[in-house]
């Protein structure tokens, strides 16, 4: 039987298409892959990151084995320089790091070596809203508290959404929060705020709260006043949205711009140009992995939530963020205190 030239090409197609799946699979088969977190060990993003290293490899062909490697510096853009840069684009390595990536390229913040939007993203694992949160011992109790209160919020450098946070807040909201830099990682903020240095974070999810301290949530030590983001944490109903709090369109947009981020929570992404067999071998297999009963029962001991994003759908996220229009880009630089001289 002679087959038509159109059957001839699909034909072809397809063979060439199998064989560059094998060709994947093949390169996954007993190798030892690396996952680079950028920020210190003991944090959220190193508690997913770990979870992920436990699970993902019984769910790509030939059972590759991770390990985890800490990089952290400059609110993760030096794990993200690195990865664009110096990793290997085969796809034996990716990296989970700050979900503000995309949004501190777009707002042209220091450092910045990396295209986020040609990176081979792979896929997020949660969406729940930064959460503004201060001691007890503060007196604040409500976003309206802080318009009288004087609160130290710390940070890990001028560029990082825990600094931007509150001083977007600020901007909008009439609050008096100061931003206190310097600090390595989210652990180190909490070490700060334990010896009284600081009295607050402006961008931690609540889940990561009850992670790494378990009993001021339970107490009441630590007290949730606002969230950032595009949907409530289900845990923090009675906390507004700052997009609720607002006035006007300007200010939405902006608030929109700069929550973003958000729907790409514990992110992870391979270096551009990983081959397509192999990218989709990755995003096809975190799929998988986000829905397995053994991997939600692990993140639920770790008290880690799951509310995944596919490697797709981040994609669209991180381009949609780069390509914000000027206007709106120059609102956030202003509110968040990123002007010429930080750039």
């Amino acid at each position: 039987m002679r087959l038509s030239r159109p059957a001839c090409v699909l034909l072809a197609l397809c063979l060439v298409s199998a064989g560059r799946a094998q060709e994947g699979v093949e390169f996954f088969a007993g190798r030892q892959m690396r996952i680079i977190v950028g920020t210190p060990p003991g944090g959220g993003y190193d508690a997913y990151a770990r979870l992920v290293a436990r699970h993902l490899g019984n769910h790509i062909p030939g059972k590759p084995v991770f390990v985890v490697e800490n990089m952290p510096g400059a609110s993760g853009t030096r794990a993200v320089n690195h990865l664009y840069a110096s990793a290997p684009a085969d796809g034996s390595v990716f990296a989970t790091f700050n979900d503000a990536i995309p949004f501190y390229q777009a707002t042209g913040q220091p450092g910045i070596n990396f295209r986020s939007e040609r990176l081979s993203w792979i896929g997020s694992l949660t969406q729940t809203a930064s959460v503004v949160s201060v001691l007890k011992s503060t007196g604040v109790r409500a976003i309206d508290d802080a318009r009288r209160v004087e609160v130290l919020m710390g940070a890990t450098g001028a560029a990082g959404t825990k600094s931007g946070f509150p001083r977007l807040v600020n901007s909008l909201l009439g609050t008096k929060f100061r931003v206190v830099t310097g600090y390595e990682g989210s652990n180190s903020v909490i070490l700060a705020m334990e010896r009284g240095e600081v009295r607050g974070d402006g961008s931690n999810p609540w889940s990561s709260w009850k992670t790494m301290r378990p009993g001021w949530v339970a107490s009441g030590f630590i007290l949730p006043i606002l969230q950032i983001g595009l949907r409530k944490d289900a845990d923090l109903r009675d906390v507004p949205l700052l997009g609720d709090l607002v006035e006007g369109e300007d200010q939405r947009r902006l608030v929109e711009f700069a929550a973003a981020q958000v729907s790409m929570r514990q992110p992870f992404a391979a270096p551009p140009g990983v081959p397509p067999a192999r990218l989709e071998i990755l995003r096809a297999g975190f799929d998988r992995m986000a829905r397995d009963p053994d991997f939600l029962a692990d993140a639920a001991r770790s008290v880690l939530d799951i509310d995944p994003a596919s490697g797709a759908d981040v994609e669209r996220i991180a381009r949609r963020t780069v390509e914000t229009p000027p206007e709106i880009i120059r609102e956030a630089r202003e509110a968040m205190g990123v002007d010429a001289s930080t750039r």
